[in-house]
């Protein structure tokens, strides 16, 4: 499972659509086209490209924390909550992920389970001053007894940075880790999934883009993002693995305002159950059961 913060499908302008605009080859290698608002469904067997409602009956902008409970929850988060919130899980949804959380549910059925994101130093100083506001994904980790991955797990391939090549952690946190092309990321990606039944990698500085951050970095995470994905679905091992590239709400996909959209969310499946994840996929809340029934 790959989740991809902030990325929708939007509209086919080019000067809102950056897909539209600079294209994306993952989409027009393996789909034959870029998915936009009058084309949002395309399937190549056993590629399947569809859009998921984040909004999900609640009045208002999708967020972080809400959508992203509802995707590895498998509850309304939102209408639970009563509004879109985020980026950080609402209180009332906490012992909720403690319970539910997808990667909890695998790990208690005796399932491999392995979160590939790593985290510098500053994460773990974060944690040790008793600070406790965390994402979903890190908070499903801390609550499911599952290790949160640091540097050295990097350096000897066991794990990936979130922005997969470690230039950012070099550059902005003075790491000096080796830089990896997005494809030998995406190669190590699919090593851990090899040793595992159950996978998860978080991607978000698309997120970061949509709200107008970054921009000097737009050029290269773009590719690099590309590169990445285009990587995992030419190599991913169809015949044995169920993969599913997902996302939690609109930002991306329109970068013509700085804030989130009501968008459909992106969503991809490929591999042995692809097709029934396609199918049974409507809503954010539908992404948890729907793996848990098929990819047991």
């Amino acid at each position: 499972m790959i989740f991809i913060d902030g990325v929708g499908i939007g509209e086919k302008d080019a000067d809102k659509n950056p897909f539209v605009k600079f294209g994306f080859k993952t989409f027009e290698n393996f789909f034959g086209a870029i998915p936009h608002k009058n084309n949002s469904i395309l399937k190549n067997h056993p590629y399947y490209l569809f859009p998921v409602d984040p909004v999900m009956g609640v009045e208002g902008l999708p967020q972080s924390g809400t959508g992203q409970v509802s995707i590895f929850c498998g509850i309304n988060a939102q209408k639970f909550v009563g509004k879109h919130f985020g980026p950080f899980p609402y209180s009332t949804t906490i012992p909720i992920i403690e319970k539910q959380n997808i990667l909890k549910h695998f790990k208690k059925n005796g399932k491999k389970v392995f979160f590939a994101n790593a985290y510098p130093q500053i994460f773990f100083d974060y944690l040790n001053s008793g600070k406790k506001r965390l994402s979903v994904t890190s908070l499903s980790c801390r609550l499911s007894d599952i290790r949160l991955n640091n540097a050295t797990d990097v350096r000897e391939g066991r794990a990936l940075t979130a922005e997969m090549t470690n230039s950012r952690w070099n550059k902005k946190l003075k790491y000096n880790l080796k830089v990896i092309s997005p494809k030998t990321a995406a190669r190590r990606l699919l090593r851990i999934t090899s040793r595992n039944d159950f996978t998860l990698y978080e991607f978000f500085l698309t997120d970061h883009l949509g709200h107008g951050r970054i921009q000097d970095e737009f050029d290269d995470i773009y590719k690099n993002l590309d590169e990445f994905l285009f990587t995992i679905l030419s190599e991913i091992d169809l015949e044995n693995l169920t993969l599913i590239i997902c996302s939690d709400h609109g930002n991306f996909e329109d970068i013509s305002v700085k804030k989130h959209t009501t968008n459909p969310a992106l969503t991809i499946t490929t591999g042995k159950y692809a097709k029934q994840l396609f199918e049974n996929i409507s809503n954010l809340s539908d992404i948890k059961p729907s793996i848990v029934k098929y990819c047991k």
